[in-house]
């Protein structure tokens, strides 16, 4: 008989290309859209965005239609499913988060209440999904969730924390869960290229009418602002949810989302390499003890025997 052996049977081992892509691109969205947002506020912002979204995957879709035709769903209430899910991911999360980050809240502290999600999917996913986590893997997302507050240490202001702030980004935090489990849940296997023109669609019908009616739709038109949105559309909205979706059908909701640690990690590497920003004593400390935690999370020991 042989030793038992450590076996890692989390989805970043089963698809590792596929969970750093989505680390990389979803850590990078934060710079990319406080660069956008000095060009245009939150909703006429992302109206821009999910409309160049949907003058994309338009012709994509004509031309996937001829080599391998979309799977639309096949009922009105698989298409009321696929819809909800969308608004909750695109329009709500979105909408919220930016919006706090409009009011005045600094990104440090967005960033810590968005880093819950993790916890709460854990808590939901448990409640509903039974989805066990191990005593080691809920000190996982508690450590990683700690690391994440170190990271972003520097960043928080609590003087901006305002209530229409905090409502804002607890929406935004409400939302990106609820969605993620959602569609894994009620659209298991629904067409991504389908659902993605769906979503964008139904998104931009919500947050047009608010960019015009709320804002006045202002843009101010530069370089930056093309750059912003050519790299949150193509490869945020695009191909890193759907990266997301992709991982949540193939391992747990709780293991999953909590690659969501690593992002703003990313993000202070991007900052170092960029602009320059020396990332303090405390944040090296939360880059070690937000990997712990990942870790811990994702790490499914299995003991096999001959």
């Amino acid at each position: 008989m042989r030793g038992a052996r450590m076996h890692n049977d989390s989805p970043l081992a089963a698809s590792p290309v596929l969970a750093w892509f989505f680390v990389a691109v979803w850590g990078s969205g934060y710079i990319a859209t406080k660069a956008g947002l000095q060009y245009a506020p939150p909703f006429t912002f992302l109206t821009l965005r999910f409309a160049t979204g949907l003058a994309l995957l338009v012709p994509l879709a004509l031309y996937w239609q001829r080599r391998e035709p979309l799977r639309w769903p096949a009922s009105p209430r698989a298409w009321a499913h696929l819809l909800a899910a969308g608004v909750l991911m695109h329009a709500a999360n979105l909408g919220a988060s930016h919006y706090a980050q409009y009011l005045g809240m600094s990104a440090g502290v967005t960033a810590l209440v968005l880093a819950a999600q993790p916890l709460a999917t854990a808590i939901i996913a448990a409640a509903l999904l039974a989805e066990r986590l191990k005593p080691y893997q809920w000190l996982g997302v508690f450590v990683g969730l700690a690391g994440v507050a170190l990271v972003v240490w520097h960043r928080i202001d609590v003087r901006a924390v305002t209530l229409p702030a905090t409502a804002a980004v607890l929406i935004a935090l409400a939302a990106i869960t609820a969605g993620t489990l959602y569609q894994r849940v009620f659209c298991p296997t629904v067409d991504l290229r389908a659902a993605s023109i769906a979503q964008f669609a139904a998104t931009l019908a919500l947050l047009a009418p608010l960019a015009v009616a709320v804002e006045g739709f202002p843009v101010r038109f530069g370089w930056p602002l093309v750059a912003s949105i050519a790299f949150l559309v193509i490869c945020a909205s695009i191909l890193a949810v759907n990266a997301l979706h992709t991982l949540m059908r193939r391992g747990e909701a709780t293991r999953v989302t909590t690659l969501l640690y690593l992002t703003p990690v990313f993000a202070v590497g991007l900052e170092w390499l960029l602009f320059a920003v020396v990332p303090t004593a405390l944040t090296a400390a939360g880059i070690v003890v937000t990997a712990v935690g990942v870790a811990l999370v994702a790490w499914q020991p299995r003991a096999q025997t001959a």
